[in-house]
């Protein structure tokens, strides 16, 4: 039976990255400490335990992809590599006290509200029940890698695997190279590979808008700083957060879009002369339409004797290479898979039943959707942290404390009006999601040449937010009762 005693409901967490950290501090600040976070491998943090491929590190500055309350740490770079903001998450969790409250080697395979208790069962790989109170999923959505369907990848004689799965048993020295994929990981991991690799041949689907990232060491800094250090990182972090606002702004700015996209081709061209290559390299849709990416070493890795970047689609894979739709076979040792994850997949392979039997891969046959990401009607007492419709140009880190502090809220509510159960009313659901169609209607992630993992297959776009990390944090920051049924 579910317990009911003031602060005493239990809180499972699945997944053990930066959403599952930010909440664990959420509700120990709010006096919840009935908690657990389960977590499937035998480490914590989510995409940056599993993503070690060389040169892996994050596309936003240290400085804003952190914790708001926890800035005082010695970032070696403006951009943190990924050893390093792994080393954060744990420095966190210590910090914070969060380790008692993690289960590793815990992975949920269902989840089944029971409507007589209030409460949620969930089921392990292995067979175990646990029982909750509160069921939140913190799984993000990069952490299924998704490998193309190509013909012919089980003949393949040599070496390949998925860059979130690198295989650091592999010499890559003198070797001849496929990297399929030019996304966010594929410009981190090619420059590092370029320099060794006898062959590197890169299969590109689609260019992409690559902008200079303007990387550099940061000052020596100890975890004790000084109240002037302190004034220059609230500073530059207020800094960095109004202009990834700006860049949020262009996407339903013709103007600023337009601007955005002068500026990326008077840059391209002052880097590639080659008429060839300008061509494969130059996008036919608007900056904002896909990820915005940065690097400074993509472009010049182009450039390399032993570099070919191959705009020909790929017919299969052979035993011995890559063949290409127009006849030519590439003979490689290894293929490596820079092709991203499947984030519109939200919460697999999680199967999730809330009340009336109601199944939640039903209920998104359509696309995911939810209300401000966090709570489903016809799902009580479960909510997400990264859910549907939250991922923007900014900082997720930013996204999450504010889901985090939302959710603490919620569990107080619940304590308040002494209720069991309380999820969002449907008609409040479909208003808010109208009104993300709507802005998103506006914006040029529907550009008639956009196509993006931002979209479900229909389509539809259910990862981004379309508005700023402002508008998120005025959305969120109380819980409307009238939004939602409680009983």
């Amino acid at each position: 039976m579910a317990t009911q005693n003031k602060y005493e409901r239990k809180v499972t967490i699945v997944g053990c990255g930066f959403a599952a950290v930010a909440l664990g501090i959420s509700l120990k600040r709010a006096g919840l400490n009935n908690f657990i976070i389960l977590e499937r491998s035998n480490e914590i943090g989510g995409v940056w335990r599993e993503n070690t491929y060389p040169g892996a590190a994050c596309d936003v500055p240290s400085r804003l992809y952190s914790f708001s309350f926890e800035q005082e740490y010695p970032w070696s770079l403006r951009y943190a590599p990924q050893k390093e903001i792994f080393e954060y998450l744990k420095h966190c969790i210590n910090k914070y006290s969060l380790a008692p409250h993690i289960q590793l080697k815990k992975e949920v395979a269902e989840a089944t509200y029971n409507e007589s208790s209030a409460s949620w069962s969930l089921t392990t790989t292995d067979r175990e029940t646990i029982n909750t109170d509160i069921f939140v999923s913190a799984v993000g959505l990069f952490n299924n890698p998704a490998i193309p369907k190509i013909p012919g990848r089980s003949g393949f004689k040599g070496t390949q695997f998925h860059s979130a799965r690198w295989d650091h048993g592999i010499d890559l020295k003198g070797k001849r190279i496929a990297s399929i994929g030019t996304g966010a990981s594929a410009i981190q991991y090619v420059p590092e590979i370029s320099q060794v690799a006898k062959k590197l041949d890169i299969y590109q689907r689609t260019p992409q808008h690559i902008f200079a990232k303007g990387d550099r060491a940061n000052s020596p800094q100890s975890h004790r700083t000084t109240t002037w250090e302190k004034i220059l990182q609230r500073h530059e972090r207020l800094s960095l957060f109004a202009r990834f606002e700006k860049n949020s702004r262009r996407r339903s700015s013709e103007a600023l879009t337009r601007k955005s996209a002068e500026a990326f081709e008077k840059y391209i061209r002052s880097l590639i002369k080659d008429t060839d290559l300008l061509q494969k390299v130059l996008p036919d849709y608007p900056p904002g339409c896909k990820r915005g990416l940065r690097s400074d070493e993509w472009y010049p890795t182009l450039l390399k004797p032993n570099v070919n970047l191959i705009h020909t689609p790929i017919k299969e894979i052979t035993a011995t290479g890559i063949l290409a739709e127009d006849g030519q076979q590439h003979d490689v040792d290894v293929i490596i898979y820079g092709t991203g994850f499947t984030p519109t997949a939200f919460l697999t392979p999680m199967l999730i039943t809330g009340a009336n039997g109601e199944k939640l891969n039903e209920t998104w046959r359509e696309g995911a959707e939810a209300y401000l990401g966090i709570s489903v009607a016809g799902f009580p007492n479960f909510f997400m942290m990264y859910g549907p419709n939250t991922n923007l140009s900014g900082s997720i880190i930013y996204m999450l404390e504010n889901q985090a502090r939302y959710i603490a809220k919620c569990i107080k509510l619940l304590e308040r009006k002494k209720a069991r159960a309380m999820h969002v009313k449907e008609d409040i659901q479909k208003q808010f999601n109208d009104e993300l169609k709507a802005q998103l209607s506006k914006t040029v992630l529907v550009h008639e040449n956009c196509r993006s993992y931002f979209q479900a297959e229909n389509g539809r776009i259910t990862t981004n937010w379309p508005g700023l990390m402002l508008n998120y944090r005025w959305r969120t920051r109380r819980v409307r009762k009238l939004d939602y049924i409680f009983n």
